[in-house]
């Protein structure tokens, strides 16, 4: 874990309440899959956000407005951000095989990108599938697509690309997946996976690096901290909840 100050240098809407920032500062050590927490003016507890990009000292993060934390965030044009960064496990890349499969769900979808990119630069084959309820809450299959991914886009109305769920579009051939996105989405996907895979999880979270406790989760091997020992979990030790 490192406590980082960041520049704002630039924040701007994907949809109507997704939103991409830009910030300038220490990126050193950040790896695919982990989160950043940032303290914000006037809130108590920091506001966990899945890393989507590094490059060079400009760390990109893909937000959505839920609450009071993400709707001050969306209002910031310019000024200094609190952050702790180098947090939770990320993904593993040498499991990846030679064609990963990338399912991303809503801001699911973000942290898929930096591990896209990580696999492409390493030469895989690597296909991703992004799910969202309807066209006009898209973002970042071009980004995907300019990568050199094959990219398939889920809608559940069916407004644009493939009707229905991401396990809709899962019939293909992959040598082991990786995913992040709401639980009910990564359930589905792990009963409907034929390989091995990650699993990223979304957790409410207090300290955010381990200490509080506030976000275990019962595995197969005892009680993990979703912030510390994951957001990351391999398949074969999750237990879901009835």
């Amino acid at each position: 874990m490192k406590q980082t100050i960041f520049e704002i240098i630039k924040n701007k809407p994907l949809t109507e309440n997704v939103f991409l920032m830009e910030l300038k500062g220490d990126t050193e050590g950040i790896k695919c899959g982990q989160f950043v927490n940032i303290l914000l003016d006037g809130l108590y507890l920091r506001r966990p956000i899945s890393v989507c990009d590094v490059n060079g000292d400009v760390l990109t993060i893909i937000y959505k407005v839920v609450g009071k934390g993400t709707e001050q965030m969306a209002k910031m044009t310019e000024g200094n951000l609190d952050t702790l960064t180098q947090l939770g496990n990320g993904y593993d890349l040498s499991l990846a095989g030679d064609k990963p499969l990338l399912i991303g769900g809503g801001v699911g979808v973000p942290p898929m990108y930096m591990l896209a990119k990580e696999l492409r630069n390493k030469g895989k084959e690597v296909s991703v599938i992004l799910g969202f309820n309807t066209k006009s809450e898209i973002f970042y299959e071009e980004e995907f697509k300019n990568l050199g991914c094959s990219v398939t886009v889920c809608t559940a109305d069916g407004s644009y690309g493939v009707k229905g769920f991401v396990t809709d579009a899962m019939d293909m051939e992959y040598s082991y997946f990786y995913t992040c996105g709401p639980e009910p989405m990564l359930k589905a996907i792990y009963k409907k996976s034929t390989t091995s895979g990650q699993f990223s999880f979304e957790e409410r979270m207090g300290c955010g690096f381990g200490a509080c406790m506030g976000c275990s989760c019962e595995t197969i091997t005892g009680y993990k901290r979703i912030c510390k020992d994951g957001p990351v979990l391999v398949k074969e030790e999750i237990l879901w909840k009835d």
